[in-house]
């Protein structure tokens, strides 16, 4: 079920002001928050009526686009108390989905590069990641914290854009230019899709936890190996990106596995892989 709630909520206030109903916040009736939440319950498993005895899903999907991206509107604000997963999508395809002015540059660019999907992963969330651990865990042990290291990756490279637009790339330190490359191939190799090829048209999770680790672990290699380099021989990222190019390509066409191919392949493949970045490092730090 999709419904575009702002249309209703506008149409609500209409009949609101017309009935002569005390108004609210922005001229909304004070019940906006009851009548959202109980559209939004809706949702969850159904019992059809008639013969024979049918079961099945509700599942709501609802859009939301708050005047001049405000997330402070009412029907913004009501909404995301009652949902349990919300979807920030690029300003280009839905108007005002953006909070901080910093990120209307990065967003609008998303669209333009016709990023898909166009979601800010830096303000979508989900609240059901606490009944899905325990499934993620035991598919992977390592998977959450995999996938905490990742988005911390793009949260600071939120934060170092702005030192980068005002005084270029080359002022930032050697850790946090790992940092921006990384968090390229997380979004342009990782979090982009061409739902038009072969090996991307879809991505079972045996193949998003095996990109994931081995991006991470090239991250973690990087960093261990600018941490622990002599000061006389300092270890550079312009030393790791000619010394480990090979490495970096092998991390980038992760995603060019094809879906289809059995787990178990697909799962030695990239475990093979993290094991041939941890033996470069080692070689490249022996030299």
């Amino acid at each position: 079920m999709y419904t575009r709630r702002s249309r209703w909520a506008e149409a609500l206030r209409e009949i609101s002001g017309r009935l002569g109903e005390m108004p609210a916040d922005s001229g909304y009736p004070a019940y906006l928050g009851a009548r959202l939440a109980a559209f939004y319950e809706r949702a969850g498993r159904a019992e059809c009526l008639g013969s024979p005895t049918r079961e099945g899903t509700v599942t709501v999907i609802g859009a939301v686009s708050p005047p001049g991206g405000d997330f402070s509107d009412p029907v913004t604000a009501a909404t995301l108390s009652i949902v349990q997963v919300f979807w920030g999508l690029d300003k280009k395809c839905v108007r005002g989905v953006l909070t901080r002015r910093h990120h209307h540059e990065r967003s609008r660019r998303l669209a333009q590069r016709k990023h898909f999907p166009s979601l800010n992963w830096l303000i979508s969330y989900t609240k059901y990641m606490r009944v899905l651990e325990p499934f993620f865990n035991d598919f992977d042990p390592s998977y959450s914290a995999t996938r905490n290291k990742a988005r911390d990756v793009l949260q600071q490279e939120d934060a170092l854009t702005e030192i980068v637009q005002l005084v270029g790339k080359e002022s930032l330190s050697e850790d946090q230019k790992v940092v921006m490359e990384v968090a390229k191939i997380i979004r342009e190799d990782f979090l982009q899709q061409n739902a038009f090829t072969d090996y991307d048209f879809t991505c079972p999770l045996v193949k998003s936890v095996g990109m994931l680790k081995c991006i991470m672990a090239f991250y973690d290699h990087c960093q261990k190996a600018i941490a622990d380099s002599p000061a006389e021989a300092k270890v550079t990222w312009a030393t790791i990106k000619v010394a480990q190019a090979g490495i970096i390509q092998k991390v980038v066409d992760t995603k060019f596995v094809e879906p289809k191919e059995d787990p178990s392949k697909i799962k030695a493949h990239y475990d093979e892989l993290v094991a041939e970045i941890e033996s470069s490092f080692a070689a490249m730090l022996d030299v």
